[in-house]
C-alpha cells in the first residue's frame, strides 16, 4: 500500500496533507493572495478605489451590504502583510478548521465577522450622530480579516489542556482587551466582540479533543 494511501493521512507529503485538513483556511489564503496581488500592482488611485470599494465601512454597507460583508473579509490594506497573516493562518485559523471541521470554523469566523462589522459600524453611526467623530467616518477603510481570526484565537482556548489554557485565555484577552480600554476604536471593539463570540462558541468544542490526536500504538 502506497505511504499516501495509509490510515492518518499521507506521512510522505506532509504540506499537501496539512493543506488538505484545513482546505477552508488555505482557499481563503490563496483569494488574500491574489487581491493583495491585485492591490500591489494596481496604478496609484485603483488600490484606494478598489479597498473602498470592497470596504464594510457606513457607506458601503447603507448600499451594498451583502457584497460589503463578503467582500472585506477577501482584503487586506497593506499587500506587504501577506505574509504576516498567512503564518497567523496556519497557527490559529488551520489547526481550529483542523479539530472543529470546516463547517463549524466556518460558523465561528462568519459569525463573528459579520456581527462585529455590524456592531462595530452601528457604534460610528451613533457616534457621528453626536458629532463625535467627523461624518468622513462613514467612509473609511475598513477591511481586513483580522476579526475573523480573533474568533478563532478566542474558540482555540478550549483546545489547550489546563494549566496552559488559563495562561494563554490570559494573553489573548490581554492582546485584544487592552488596546480596546486604552485607544476605544471601533476596530479595537471588533476585535473584542469576535475574541467574545469565539468563546462563546465553547458548545461547538463538546465532543473534542483538548489535546494532540496520538497516532496508532501511541501511549
Amino acid at each position: 500500500m502506497p505511504p499516501e494511501n495509509l490510515p492518518g493521512g499521507e506521512p510522505s507529503r506532509p504540506l499537501r496533507s496539512w493543506v488538505r485538513s484545513s482546505p477552508g483556511t488555505h482557499l481563503w489564503l490563496a483569494v488574500i493572495a491574489i487581491t493583495s496581488l491585485v492591490i500591489a500592482l494596481s496604478p496609484q488611485g485603483l488600490d484606494s478605489y478598489l479597498l473602498h470599494r470592497n470596504s464594510s465601512n457606513l457607506h458601503q454597507l447603507s448600499h451594498h451590504p451583502l457584497r460589503a460583508l463578503l467582500g472585506s473579509a477577501f482584503w487586506i490594506e497593506d499587500p506587504a502583510d501577506l505574509l504576516l497573516y498567512a503564518a497567523l493562518f496556519e497557527v490559529i485559523h488551520a489547526p481550529v478548521e483542523r479539530w472543529l471541521g470546516t463547517a463549524k470554523w466556518l460558523f465561528v469566523v462568519a459569525t463573528a465577522h459579520i456581527a462585529a462589522t455590524l456592531i462595530s459600524q452601528q457604534v460610528v453611526l451613533v457616534a457621528i450622530r453626536l458629532h463625535d467623530v467627523p461624518r468622513s467616518m462613514a467612509h473609511v477603510v475598513d477591511i481586513g480579516v483580522s476579526y475573523g481570526l480573533a474568533a478563532s484565537a478566542g474558540i482555540l482556548t478550549y483546545r489547550l489542556a489546563r494549566p496552559w489554557r488559563w495562561l494563554y485565555l490570559a494573553a489573548v484577552v490581554a492582546f485584544f482587551v487592552v488596546p480596546l480600554l486604552a485607544d476605544r476604536t471601533y476596530t479595537d471593539l471588533g476585535h473584542a466582540i469576535s475574541l467574545a463570540i469565539g468563546l462563546a462558541c465553547y458548545p461547538l468544542t463538546r465532543g473534542k479533543p483538548f489535546a494532540p490526536e496520538q497516532g496508532p500504538g501511541a501511549h
